[in-house]
């Protein structure tokens, strides 16, 4: 350990402008020093020292610390490592001495938690030889999984006792806070502690190191009113957004094929490394998020993303193409034939013909995007343009320009259009990019700068005034009004309390046991991915794609409310203001007593739009069918349009009870 008095010189030693002058040029203006930040991209300075306050401070991305602090960030160290980097920079000599009781205790916490989520892996998986835990064994050979597999992968069972793991626990002498503090225990509304994982087939997530940090378990029952998977909440060891289940059995193969084959499920990565494909981790039923591309890039800078034929897994390779792009990395994506996932799929194929598969269905973003869309478009010239220009704009997301240029002749030999116009498009995409950068970091100094002295209020007023100017200049356009009403709706609760737990009363259809409440945002956009629903106003439609790429990075909800409002694109400044403007103009006083109500209202009024517009849309697709049967169609066409009617009826009734409608 460091000595206290020997941390105390180092740290009187470093000067702020000579630590960060190693790693970036700074330029002097007044009293301060200005550059462009260093942990994210940025052509406008924003980036600031005070050589005083002995403080670095971005008005971009938020980041900011003293000297320790800096090194830390910018080269990955830990506090002590920062430490013993300025001390050898400085020439000052540090003799360790023994730590105190108290800070061997700090230390050693993380490691507690390690320690527990460890035996907890090795009861699983002792327990699946018990008789109980025969049809956890079972399963995983109904899914092909072989023994050498299941060893590697440490599948195991939950018992069906809720006390099982917490008694071994107990006998092993592991500390009942720490069980809760790993999320394999919780404590009951009586106060009782008991396990969260019960009656489960279970799947230990490691870190790239190799630890266990956490687990998923699926049960076996048929009964819906289960859920199919209960996985461990976050803890201080493991971050969902910043994890990726089979990483530390795929990494070196990763480095050794320079290529991470990206998927969606635990069964995936098994069944593609039992085949023989051990270069695949998976992204847990999360949407794809900064942090995993970031954690992949460590190893490679090539991606493929393999996910569902159907609407949904279409839906989440379309919103993952730009957050890959945007790290600097190449993406390529298979589509595998709809009813197929890669689990089911590696099964049915020897290692050659999956392998021949994924060569010869290997799509570049481009010929992805335009398959797709393309069937959209039909043979409409304007939404041909529009798709175009869809893809011209994702071309503008690469942050190098010969892949760029790369990517433009592709494009422009694709299309029979001059490159040209091409350029012009995306030099325009970028410029706007960049005054939208520059207007947020301009808008985020201004907040932090009146917040510091003023308070959070404040910071909040800024950010409305900002947004009710821009709404006055913009008028949204709505493509289908009838859905208009119902897709606002479930916008306005994404945008207002989106990050807000939806915690339904242990009597509701919606409430699970044991398991992490979604949020606002997860349920709705779970329900609409489910059957692969798309809102069908594009005002709309860009501000939830624009919502979720800042939620999968991890924003909180006032920053990404900040970044809407905040926006280059008028329609989502008119929409995101029109949402919110009303709200954020409530007094401090009145918004926090009416937050009990709030979340109390989330958990009624959520789940029953999402009711509404599903009814709304069968509403919409009956009346189209019966425009087709006024067109008089032939017997069999309006024998088979009569039979979707019904079918649609039949729904919507089910729905309409569910409402309380007559």
């Amino acid at each position: 350990m460091i000595p206290r008095e020997t941390v105390d010189r180092i740290l009187d030693s470093a000067q702020i402008v000579d630590v960060v002058g190693d790693f970036v040029s700074l330029k002097r203006q007044g009293a301060n020093f200005i550059a462009c930040c260093p942990f994210h991209n940025e052509k406008t300075p924003s980036f600031y020292v005070s050589p005083a306050k002995g403080i670095f401070k971005c008005f971009g991305c938020g980041k900011s610390g003293t000297a320790v602090g800096f090194v830390m960030e910018h080269e990955g160290l830990t506090y002590v490592e920062a430490l013993r980097y300025l001390a050898k920079k400085y020439h000052i000599e540090i003799v360790e001495k023994e730590e105190t009781a108290e800070e061997i205790a700090s230390r050693q916490r993380g490691e507690s938690l390690l320690l527990v989520s460890e035996f907890a892996a090795r009861f699983f998986r002792e327990s699946l030889s018990t008789e109980e835990g025969r049809t956890g064994y079972a399963y995983f050979k109904t899914r092909g999984l072989e023994d050498s597999t299941i060893e590697k992968f440490g599948l195991g069972w939950a018992l069906s006792d809720r006390n099982s793991l917490l008694s071994e626990a107990r006998k092993a002498g592991y500390k009942e806070e720490f069980l809760v503090d790993t999320g394999l225990c919780y404590r009951r509304d009586d106060g009782k502690v008991v396990d969260r994982f019960h009656d489960r087939a279970m799947f230990p997530i490691h870190s790239p190191s190799g630890r266990v940090i956490a687990f998923g378990g699926r049960t076996l029952r048929s009964d819906k009113s289960v859920p199919k998977y209960v996985n461990s909440p976050e803890t201080e060891i493991y971050v969902k957004s910043r994890s990726l289940y089979g990483i530390w059995f795929a990494r070196n193969e990763i480095v050794r094929k320079d290529r991470c084959i990206l998927v969606e499920g635990y069964l995936d990565v098994i069944s593609m490394h039992q085949l023989g494909i051990r270069n695949v981790v998976a992204s847990s039923g999360t949407s794809l998020t900064v942090e995993q591309i970031r954690l992949i890039r460590k190893y490679s800078r090539n991606v493929t993303i393999i996910y569902d034929g159907d609407p949904a897994g279409i839906h989440a390779a379309l919103r993952g193409i730009n957050l890959v792009l945007k790290e600097g990395m190449d993406v390529k994506v298979v589509l595998l034939p709809d009813g197929d996932d890669p689990d089911s799929y590696s099964r049915k194929h020897t290692l050659e013909e999956v392998e021949d598969f994924l060569s010869g269905h290997e799509q570049d973003f481009i010929g992805f995007k335009t398959d797709i869309l393309l069937d959209e478009a039909g043979d409409d010239p304007l939404k041909k343009a529009n798709l175009i220009n869809d893809i011209a704009d994702t071309v503008a997301m690469i942050p190098d320009p010969v892949r760029r240029s790369v990517y433009v002749d592709m494009c422009s030999e694709k299309f029979n259009i001059s490159s040209g116009i091409l350029f012009d498009r995306i030099k325009r995409t970028r410029e706007d990019m960049l005054t939208a950068e520059r207007k947020q970091e301009e808008t985020m100094r201004r907040r932090a700068e009146l917040a510091s002295e003023l308070g959070p209020e404040t910071e909040a007023k800024v950010a409305v005034e900002v947004a009710a100017e821009d709404y006055g200049k913009a008028q949204v356009k709505l493509d289908d009004p009838f859905l208009a009403p119902c897709e606002k709706e479930l916008l306005g609760f994404i945008v207002e309390h989106g990050r807000t737990d939806l915690i339904f009363d242990k009597d509701s259809e919606y409430h699970v046991d044991g398991e992490q409440p979604d949020t606002v945002a997860e349920f709705i956009d779970n329900a609409l991915s489910a059957d692969g629903t798309v809102f069908s106003n594009s005002a709309y439609r860009k501000v939830y794609d624009s919502y979720f790429s800042m939620y999968d990075q991890g924003l909180a909800q006032e920053k990404i409310q900040t970044r809407l409002m905040n926006s280059d694109d008028p329609d989502i400044i008119a929409v995101t203001s029109d949402l919110l403007v009303d709200k954020y103009m409530l007094t401090v006083e009145n918004y926090r007593r009416s937050m009990t109500a709030v979340a109390t209202q989330l958990v009624i009024f959520v789940p029953k739009s999402l009711l509404a517009y599903q009814s709304r849309r069968l509403d919409k697709m009956t009346r189209e069918l019966s425009q087709a049967l006024a067109s008089s169609p032939g017997p069999e066409e309006q024998m088979e349009l009569l039979r979707k009617m019904d079918r649609l009826n039949k729904a919507r009734t089910v729905i309409n009870n569910r409402l309380g409608r007559v």
